[in-house]
């Protein structure tokens, strides 16, 4: 099938992109150890491979899945060099953050920092020139046609022809349309003997205009003759979902998605943000300290803590946790302050709300007065980066229901808006815009960047309040 070898292909892709991964590392430290002592006798010894192993361990399996994440197996055709190398260093720039964060954290070491540039240069020179052979391979087989597995097309006429306008170059090179039918005009004994007349293996249906029931009949016919059919799941038209498959009871469900599905990447998310929440709660400690001793001094007779209910994943309700800012009575003043909402929506907020005391002002400029909820993502509540979650009783104020969207995800420290505008965003439509933008591109990458963007953006304290 089709889909299965492309799998199959793009999993062998990967473990060949491993071995060259794991042959240029122990190269690279060979060239280092026993070449360039020969012509430099003067350098340095250095340690030997065994002590790259754990190296070895981290690079060689996760490097080709962070290149399938940034897209690097995609596109083969069609994509130019220069796309190839910005995926391939973006890949390259992740694993060396992961393998600098072990170094800091776990204090393992790298014995030599010459092997490990060596090795990142070869590396990347090896996979660039392995992708540039299979583009080269898959342009020859499309040009030369030789090869192919050959398939019909069934269907409605402009259906086919939109199907085949959107298969990609590199499963085109796989196939070759003998033949056309159209099942909305002609008889489905037409079907049969054209399955008969080009000995085709599977039948490709573009029935987004035809009536089930004619589907219904030239697929049993293709059931009786053995052979494959595929049916383009394109019934309904969607601006958003995207289409997948899964099973319920025994029944293939047709799913249409708007959200991150369930995936590896989700699950890695997960544990890291678990990972590094705790080791942020580590280092912050003295933070956590200050803040506790400045909240006595400043506002006392009220708790060091604000607990407030908020609105978590797909809604579910959640005690969120942050130090206090405001004076104690905050909450019974918000009523007379409500005429001065700068924000045009639910959302309630005052750039100088004067029921936060000046040290309680210090700590949000910084967003110190956020640390607690790295208790929330322990308690998996929250993640690092997601839209932040809005109190419960500003969700209900929420007119249109798209805008609910950004509830499909789970609330996260910091987001889109935190790193782009913070408070300086008056309009929630602009503000869930940004929430939204998040949710239909998140990617591992995507919430890496807003990581490394969100301490510069805290330190300017631009937009705090």
């Amino acid at each position: 099938m089709l889909g299965r070898r492309q799998e199959i292909n793009l999993q062998l892709t990967q473990l060949l992109d491993s071995g060259l991964l794991a042959f240029c590392l122990w190269f690279a430290h060979y060239f280092r150890s026993r070449t360039l002592p020969v012509f430099i006798p003067d350098l340095v010894e250095i340690p030997p491979i065994e002590q790259l192993y754990w190296l070895m361990a981290l690079v060689v399996p996760f490097t080709p899945l962070i290149l399938e994440e940034r897209g690097f197996y995609s596109g083969l055709v069609e994509k130019t060099t220069a796309q190839s190398l910005r995926q391939l260093m973006e890949a390259l720039a992740g694993i060396s953050l992961a393998v600098g964060a072990l170094v800091v954290f776990l204090k393992w070491e790298v014995p030599s920092r010459s092997v490990a540039m060596l090795a990142i240069v070869m590396s990347g020179s090896a996979l660039l020139l392995r992708e540039e052979v299979q583009r080269a391979r898959l342009r020859r087989r499309l040009a030369s046609g030789k090869g192919r597995e050959r398939v019909l097309l069934a269907g409605a006429g402009d259906d086919m022809r939109q199907l085949m306008e959107k298969v990609p170059a590199e499963q085109r090179a796989h196939i070759e349309v003998a033949g056309c039918v159209d099942i909305t005009r002609q008889p489905i004994s037409d079907l049969v003997a054209a399955m008969h007349e080009h000995s085709v293996a599977r039948v490709l249906f573009a029935a987004q205009h035809v009536h089930f029931g004619k589907i219904e009949e030239a697929v049993q016919a293709c059931e009786t003759e053995g052979v494959e059919a595929w049916i383009a799941a394109d019934f309904f038209q969607t601006a958003i979902s995207r289409p997948t498959f899964d099973v319920l009871g025994g029944k293939l469900m047709l799913v249409f998605h708007s959200t991150p599905q369930v995936s590896w990447a989700l699950l890695f998310k997960d544990l890291a943000d678990r990972v590094v929440a705790a080791l942020l709660l580590v280092l912050t400690l003295p933070l956590w300290l200050a803040a506790v001793i400045g909240i006595r001094l400043a506002s006392p007779g009220g708790p060091v803590f604000f607990r407030q209910e908020r609105a978590g994943h797909y809604g579910r309700p959640f005690m969120m946790w942050k130090f206090r800012t405001m004076h104690p009575d905050a909450e019974a003043r918000r009523a007379e302050l409500e005429f001065q909402n700068e924000m045009r929506g639910p959302a309630f907020k005052i750039a100088n709300d004067p029921r936060v005391f000046p040290f309680g002002r210090w700590l949000r400029k910084f967003s110190i007065d956020e640390l607690p909820q790295l208790l929330n993502v322990l308690r998996g509540e929250m993640s690092l980066v997601g839209p932040r979650p809005l109190p419960v009783y500003e969700i209900g104020k929420i007119e249109k229901h798209a805008q609910r969207r950004r509830l499909s995800v789970k609330p996260g420290l910091t987001c889109l808006w935190q790193i782009t505008g913070r408070n300086g965003i008056r309009n929630f439509e602009d503000w869930v815009a940004l929430d939204l933008q998040y949710i239909d591109n998140w990617s591992l990458w995507l919430d890496a960047k807003i990581l490394l963007k969100t301490p510069a953006a805290v330190l300017r304290g631009v937009g705090a309040s």
